[in-house]
């Protein structure tokens, strides 16, 4: 899967942006949600913590890149 984002120009600086923008996206929508209803104030919560939880998989996928462009993982040597 990381070779075949490589290969559409997918870089780690892209995934690492994606990264930090979920993050942002998460407080943006947190602070929003302290000015709405009370009622419709856990939705507006929940959306934004499940767009924070991509952060993590953004910035796996961001240093897998980043491996694969210094030149992939290193095979080891089998006995």
């Amino acid at each position: 899967m990381i070779s075949m984002l490589k290969d559409v120009g997918v870089t780690s600086n892209h995934m690492y942006t994606a990264g930090f923008a979920s993050i942002g996206v998460t407080l943006v929508k947190w602070g929003m949600s302290a000015m709405k209803p009370r009622d419709s104030r856990a939705q507006a919560d929940r959306w934004g913590l499940f767009v924070g939880e991509w952060a993590p998989t953004f910035f796996a996928i961001g240093i897998a890149l980043r491996l694969e462009e210094q030149g992939g993982l290193p095979h080891r040597e089998r006995d």
